[in-house]
């Protein structure tokens, strides 16, 4: 592959005769595609006879749906800081890629997908799998196109590109016509660089930045928050030289995990509806909020009408949508979260907040006593998802890879995974999708393969996507799949408990044998009853050199806490 790749890389002035099914390959050869998630059929047949002779160049991954080709490219684009790529075809495989672009949007993954479409002289005649799939997807992606002549993709290819990963990234996708993929075209390949009236990154404005250095160094109490924006501009370190030089401790969101060392002395925990109570009381407290690469989601804020009012907020993002659209900002900085830390370092004066940041620890000595023994050292017969999680994180030392799906499993294994590198959370947190775990593990093991992964999902989840078992199989990707089974959908459970007097509508599960559907495919598995046999079984998933799946029982009314009720204030955070 390197050869080649360097070829192409090497001739992207000259020209070749080639078919546009061709230079859609050659195009992800110029782009340093390796790996491609995908599921051929009719209109896209042209790109897939193509792909056929590059098969030693670009592993393409048979997933058995295309849903499953999104969540995949999720995964390893966010474990790999490379744009994830899927080929579809047209009709109902593009229409199945929805839902993976619109998780993508939401939680800013940069993905390619390329689908077939119907030769262009059919197009708006209903003809057989045509569907209008700039329409559909035109609300979940950054920007898409269809390409009708051959001598067109490259170009498109090359914006795709730029469009994913640039200013903050999103997926993207290409709509290529059948004969536009037969059609012939001299190719050469040019990477974009720029696109008139689209600024991706603004330049900092510095006597913004003064003012906000002017706030921190005054503040008695401030409190910095950490987003996922700190990940995709890779400034994990330079959040903690400021940290640490004005001594502010710092929370983090859910898609914020792992930017910084779980175990770091200014780590408060994570926020929002199922995060730790400090921080989200905390927050009502500080005087200065400085938020980064963030977007304040209601998960994070709860009742905006009393969230940080007392505060002066600092917001750090590059998207300018995102400034005062939930939260006011006093200082907005429009800005790669790298480029306006670094300028704050160097305004930021050293300073304490000793007796701020003991406030924290005495309030998480009363969410330890009240919530987390209780998870992770029940005394009671049933197992807990935190103990279980616990157990998992210890034996990986904080260096592995966690993929969760959504719900009750989500939360216990966000609050206690432990994490000691960056790009070490994968989750999906804005849609919420169910169903997103298994295949996303499936791209993040491909995507860092010298990397433990371990998908941690829910009973119901699992069933949304587990033909993607068949994937795993035949990649023989590793990946470790730990099935937490209340036989409940538990946090619709938790909701009906809670808030419909226990009118549990609908939400209790008559499962399957999960290990017996593992091992029809092919893939060693074992179920855990009982605590006792905890620990073998979890050393068993660990220990094993392939896939595996561990299915542990655990409390079928457990109830995760801490909780903000929605609508409610974050300082009406509850802790039973």
């Amino acid at each position: 592959m390197e050869t080649l790749t360097k070829t192409v890389g090497a001739e992207s002035k000259m020209t070749q005769t080639m078919t546009g099914a061709e230079a859609v390959i050659q195009s992800l050869l110029a782009e340093d595609v390796d790996t491609v998630f995908g599921y051929p059929g009719g209109a896209i047949m042209p790109i897939y006879d193509a792909l056929f002779d590059y098969q030693h160049f670009i592993n393409h991954v048979l997933v058995r749906h295309e849903q499953g080709a999104t969540h995949a490219a999720q995964g390893f684009a966010r474990v790999s800081g490379k744009v994830g790529v899927c080929f579809a075809t047209s009709g109902p495989g593009a229409t199945n890629l929805i839902t993976g672009l619109a998780d993508a949007m939401i939680d800013s993954n940069p993905l390619v997908c390329i689908t077939g479409q119907v030769a262009s002289h059919l197009l708006g005649t209903d003809a057989f799998q045509e569907t209008d799939v700039l329409g559909v997807s035109m609300a979940v992606t950054k920007w898409n196109c269809q390409v009708t002549k051959a001598e067109d993709i490259p170009g498109a290819i090359a914006k795709a590109f730029y469009i994913a990963r640039s200013g903050r990234p999103g997926p993207v996708l290409i709509d290529i016509t059948k004969d536009a993929q037969f059609g012939q075209l001299e190719f050469s390949y040019e990477p974009c660089e720029m696109i008139r009236s689209y600024v991706p990154r603004q330049k900092l404005d510095m006597e913004r930045a003064k003012e906000a250095a002017e706030l921190i160094n005054s503040a008695k109490k401030p409190f910095l928050l950490v987003g996922q924006g700190v990940i995709l501009a890779q400034a994990e370190q330079e959040v903690l030289n400021l940290v640490e030089k004005a001594d502010i401790p710092f929370a983090w969101t859910l898609m914020g995990l792992s930017a910084m060392p779980t175990d770091h002395e200014l780590n408060m925990g994570m926020l929002g509806m199922h995060g730790n109570y400090a921080p989200n009381l905390k927050t009502n407290e500080c005087d200065v909020l400085i938020a980064v690469g963030m977007r304040f989601d209601d998960r994070v804020t709860g009742d905006v009408s009393k969230y940080a009012k007392q505060a002066k907020v600092i917001h750090i993002e590059i998207d300018p949508a995102e400034i005062d659209k939930i939260i006011p900002a006093d200082v907005p900085l429009v800005a790669d979260a790298k480029e306006a830390v670094c300028a704050l370092n160097e305004l930021v004066l050293p300073n304490k907040h000793t007796d701020w940041i003991n406030s924290f620890r005495e309030t998480a000595a009363i969410e330890v006593e009240k919530v987390i023994t209780q998870d992770l050292f029940p005394q009671k017969e049933g197992m807990t998802m935190g103990e279980v999680v616990r157990n998992v994180s210890q034996k990986l030392n904080g260096d592995g890879v966690l993929v969760t799906d959504v719900g009750q499993h989500q939360m216990a294994a966000s609050r206690y995974f432990q994490f000691n590198k960056t790009r070490s959370n994968v989750t999906s947190g804005g849609l919420g999708t169910m169903g997103f775990a298994l295949p996303a593990a499936l791209g993040a093991k491909l995507g860092c393969p010298e990397r433990e992964v371990v998908a941690v999902i829910g009973d119901g989840g699992f069933q949304m996507t587990l033909q993607e078992l068949a994937t795993i199989f035949q990649t023989n990707a590793a990946v470790k799949i730990l099935i937490l089974n209340n036989n409940f959908l538990g946090m619709v459970r938790q909701w009906q408990q809670l808030f419909f007097e226990k009118r549990y509508s609908f939400t209790e599960m008559v499962n399957p044998d999960f290990v017996k559907i593992s091992e029809a495919y092919r893939i060693p598995a074992l179920k855990v009853e009982r605590r006792e046999n905890l620990d073998e079984g979890i050393n068993a998933m660990l220990e094993s050199e392939g896939p595996f799946l561990l299915e542990v029982i655990v409390e079928k009314e457990d109830n995760v806490f801490p909780m903000v009720p929605t609508g409610a204030s974050v300082s009406d955070i509850r802790l039973e």
